[in-house]
């Protein structure tokens, strides 16, 4: 689906490696805007409901990365995965994974996910507060093209999972990357 939806500007709480700090925890605070991340550059954002959880770490965020240089020969600048989770448990998420390309954005309190209109309860399972699984393309901060999971609701049942997946985006983008070339 095609939006020309402006994503929301917030601030996000991140952690990162500072060398210049000694012991055993050498990270910072750094604040991250919207901008920073999205301004300038094509990306590709997904978002899901939690860090750890199984879907999350043993497909979707894995064939992201797996997948990035694919999405690169689209015209892919960045990926990034949100999702309503703390700085600590992202970046322990990402070293748990081995990440080396997507990035983890930390939404802590859940500001950007519920201004995305996306934040949904997910109290049936014990996680509260929630994002939706969706994904997205999104130019110089506006929203390219919209990959929502059906079913959204509070205290979902199922986790509906395919729409959002890297390869229906990735195929996605190629197809109309057909099309434009005919």
């Amino acid at each position: 689906m095609t939006v020309k939806k402006k994503v929301p500007f917030v601030t996000f709480r991140t952690r990162v490696r500072d060398d210049s700090i000694e012991g055993p925890n050498p990270y910072r605070w750094e604040d991250k805007t919207s901008d920073d991340y999205f301004r300038g550059k094509r990306i590709i954002l997904f978002s899901l409901p939690g860090a750890f959880t199984p879907t999350c770490s043993t497909f979707q965020l894995p064939d992201f990365e797996m997948l990035y240089d694919e999405f690169e020969k689209e015209g892919i600048d960045a990926i990034y995965c949100v999702s309503v989770n703390d700085a600590f448990v992202m970046n322990a998420w990402g070293k748990a994974l081995g990440l080396k390309k997507v990035q983890l954005i930390p939404d802590g309190s859940g500001e950007f996910t519920r201004k995305m209109g996306m934040l949904v309860a997910k109290d049936n399972l014990g996680f509260g507060m929630r994002s939706w699984r969706y994904a997205a393309v999104i130019n110089n901060g506006v929203v390219e093209q919209w990959f929502e999971e059906d079913g959204f609701c509070d205290n979902c049942e199922a986790d509906p999972y395919g729409v959002s997946s890297p390869q229906n985006v990735l195929e996605t983008l190629k197809a109309a990357k057909a099309v434009t070339a005919a």
